[in-house]
């Protein structure tokens, strides 16, 4: 039952038919999990994960790409999220080499100033961290530095999902952090309902009251539920400052196809920082292992107790999937609260 909470008793009071809603973020996912968010859900309103986790997303080939530039002598900065997330061959924590745990770009950019050692960044993340990296690269690194671009914008991905239908959805509640930067406007193209909503329980809870009344009005746009943090402009100059460094382009995501303009690369002015081409690393389409469903689990289509591997093959010390190696994918967030059942 609701329990004494008002906005789950509303919730209850207002739900008259099957309702699937997606997140796009895993902080969202963590929050709904340790605050059991959907046991104060009625059992026909489902809240189903998307692809929120950049570390979850990032596919295997620019793993493997990273793993590649490690045995030409880089030094590899990244975040520790990274270290586990399999590749081909092993990953960044069992390769052998010189990789280092950096808290972001400024710090990866220390070390190249240290030493005479190429230093590659592996940059990943979605509108939230972008901009922070193109800030970075306006102020002239040293030459010896360089990013591997691993990252990803949500509104493409928003879209295929919608195109492809399989996961039936009724509506997003909208990641508050990729917001903040971007504001509302991009999601107005999508016809479906969207809530912006924050972190906290009650956050979490009326968001997806006002998607829920926005169906039984029979309307489909962008709400705000997070007008603390949240503005429709969202922040121009982070914005206008990651699209002077980056232009989007068609790349892949885990459990994804390639999708169109969803990706970012540096632009060409910027190149002297763009791994790739600096090291001739080719970042190449790679096979899922075979029982793994993390891109079942991105897509929305399941959740991490459907997973055959989950708790068992598949635990956070031997992740065979990323959702089981990032503290934002569902799988090590389903472990880490003793998620056994939806």
């Amino acid at each position: 039952m609701a329990g004494k909470n008002p906005i789950a008793e509303k919730i209850h009071e207002l739900t008259d038919r099957d309702l699937t809603f997606m997140h796009v973020c895993g902080t969202h996912e963590a929050a709904i999990a340790r605050h059991g968010i959907r046991s104060l859900l009625p059992k026909n309103v489902k809240i189903v994960m998307g692809p929120g986790c950049p570390v979850c997303i990032t596919p295997q080939g620019e793993i493997d790409a990273a793993l590649e530039l490690a045995t030409k002598g880089c030094i590899i900065a990244t975040y520790g999220d990274l270290l586990r997330v399999p590749g081909s061959n092993g990953s960044l924590e069992s390769c052998g080499a010189d990789v280092r745990v950096v808290q972001g770009i400024f710090k990866a950019i220390e070390i190249a100033k240290s030493t005479d050692k190429e230093v590659v960044f592996i940059s990943v993340g979605f509108e939230t961290t972008a901009p922070t990296v193109a800030a970075m690269l306006l102020t002239n690194p040293p030459k010896n530095f360089s990013i591997l671009s691993c990252h990803r914008l949500v509104p493409p991905a928003m879209k295929w999902l919608l195109s492809q239908g399989e996961a039936a959805l009724h509506g997003f509640v909208l990641p508050g952090h990729v917001l903040t930067v971007t504001g509302l406007d991009e999601y107005r193209q999508f016809p479906v309902p969207q809530v912006v909503a924050g972190f906290e329980p009650d956050d979490i809870l009326l968001g997806i009251l006002m998607l829920i009344q926005q169906i039984r009005d029979g309307v489909a746009r962008v709400d705000n539920a997070y007008p603390r943090v949240v503005n429709d402009d969202g922040n121009p100059k982070a914005i206008a400052v990651m699209n002077q460094v980056f232009e989007p382009c068609d790349v892949e995501w885990r459990g994804f196809p390639v999708i169109p303009l969803s990706g970012l690369k540096l632009r060409e002015e910027f190149s002297q920082y763009d791994a790739q081409k600096k090291f001739g690393v080719e970042i190449k389409p790679t096979k899922k292992h075979a029982a793994c469903i993390c891109d079942k689990i991105l897509r929305g289509i399941a959740s991490p107790v459907d997973c055959k591997l989950f708790d068992k093959t598949c635990t956070p010390r031997t992740p065979v999937g990323p959702c089981m190696v990032s503290h934002e994918g569902a799988c090590k967030i389903w472990h880490h609260y003793h998620i056994r059942n939806v």
